[in-house]
C-alpha cells in the first residue's frame, strides 16, 4: 500500500516535468499563447483523474464522492495550487484573456450552487453548466485564432515534433497513472488505518490526489518560470471540473445528482470564496499579488480544519 503510494508520487513527478516541457514547446511552435495552451490542452489532460474518479463514483452510486471530488478539486486547485504559484511567482496577466475565463468559472459555481439549493443538480442545472462549457471552448478557440504568437526560433523539424508529442502523451499518462495509485492507496491508508469519513476523504485526500497533475504542472512551471501555463491550466481545469464532470455524473445517475446540505452550505461557499480572492483583485489590478496567495492558502487551511470539526 505504502509502496504503491510512493510509486504513484514518482510517476507524477517524472510525468509532470515531461508534460510541462512539451506543453511549452506546443505553445511556442503553434503560435498559441501559453495561457490558452494551459486552459485547453493541458487542462483537459490534467483533469483526466478527476473525470475518471467522479464518473466511476457516480456509476457506483457514490454521489457524495462524485460531487465532492469535483468541487474539492476546484477548491484545492485554487486555494492551494494557484495560491502557491502566486506566492512564489506573482506575475501580470493579460486581462483580455483572463476576464472571460474567470467570469465563466464564477458563473459555473453560482449555477451549481443555485441548483444545489434544491438538494439536486437538476437537468436544467446540468444544461446550464453544459452551455457554459460550450461558451468556454468557443472563447478559447476564438482567442487562439485571433492571437498568433509564433516563435521562429523554436525547432519544428519532424524529430522534434514527434519527440514532444511523445513526451506530452507519456507525461500525461504517467500523471494519470500516478494519480490513480496515489488516490487508491491514499484512500485506503486514510480509511483503513486512520478511519477517516468518506465525505472528508473525497474532499481532501481524493480531491488533492486528483489535483496532483495540476500541482506538478504548477511546480514544474514555477521552476521553469512559465506561470502563464499554470494560471491557464488552473482556470481551465476548474472550469472543466464544474462544467463537464458534474453534468456527466448527473447523467450517470439518471439525469440528476444528489447534493448534500454540507456541499451547499460549506463546500461551495468556500470554493466560491477562494475563486473570488484569486480572481477579482487580479482582474482589477491586472496581476497576481503574494497577498492573494497567502489569503487563499489561509482559506484552504480553515476549510480543511472546518471539514474535520463540522457535523453539518
Amino acid at each position: 500500500m505504502f509502496l504503491l503510494f510512493a510509486l504513484g508520487l514518482f510517476c507524477i513527478i517524472r510525468g509532470g516535468d515531461r508534460f510541462v516541457d512539451a506543453a511549452a514547446w506546443m505553445a511556442s511552435a503553434s503560435g498559441i499563447p501559453p495561457f490558452i495552451i494551459g486552459a485547453t490542452i493541458v487542462s483537459v489532460a490534467t483533469t483526466l483523474p478527476e473525470i475518471l474518479v467522479s464518473v466511476m463514483a457516480a456509476l457506483s452510486g457514490q454521489a457524495d464522492m462524485a460531487a465532492g471530488n469535483a468541487i474539492g478539486s476546484v477548491t484545492a486547485n485554487t486555494a492551494l495550487i494557484l495560491a502557491l504559484t502566486i506566492l512564489f511567482l506573482p506575475h501580470p496577466i493579460d486581462r483580455s484573456r483572463f476576464l472571460p475565463k474567470a467570469c465563466i468559472l464564477i458563473a459555473a459555481i453560482l449555477v451549481l450552487w443555485l441548483s444545489g439549493l434544491s438538494g439536486w443538480l437538476t437537468p436544467i442545472g446540468s444544461m446550464g453548466l453544459f452551455l457554459l462549457f460550450i461558451v468556454f471552448i468557443s472563447e478559447n478557440l476564438h482567442t487562439a485564432r485571433l492571437e498568433p504568437m509564433t516563435d521562429e526560433n523554436v525547432a519544428t523539424d519532424r524529430g522534434t515534433v514527434l519527440k514532444n508529442i511523445l513526451w506530452f502523451v507519456l507525461g500525461a499518462g504517467e500523471i494519470v497513472l500516478g494519480s490513480r495509485l496515489l488516490v487508491d492507496n491514499g484512500t485506503l491508508i486514510a480509511r483503513d488505518i486512520f478511519h477517516i469519513d468518506e465525505r472528508i476523504i473525497s474532499l481532501t485526500m481524493v480531491a488533492v490526489g486528483t489535483s496532483l497533475p495540476e500541482l506538478v504542472t504548477a511546480v514544474s512551471a514555477i521552476i521553469k518560470r512559465r506561470p502563464a501555463i499554470t494560471a491557464g491550466n488552473i482556470l481551465g481545469a476548474n472550469t472543466i471540473d464544474m462544467l463537464l464532470i458534474l453534468p456527466l455524473c448527473a447523467l450517470m445517475q439518471g439525469g440528476t445528482l444528489p447534493m448534500s446540505r454540507a456541499t451547499v452550505l460549506i463546500d461551495l461557499p468556500f470554493c466560491l470564496l477562494a475563486v473570488l480572492i484569486t480572481m477579482i483583485p487580479t482582474l482589477i489590478k491586472r496581476r497576481f499579488y503574494r497577498a492573494q496567495g497567502l489569503l487563499a492558502l489561509l482559506i484552504y487551511i480553515i476549510y480543511t480544519v472546518f471539514l474535520f470539526v463540522s457535523d453539518v
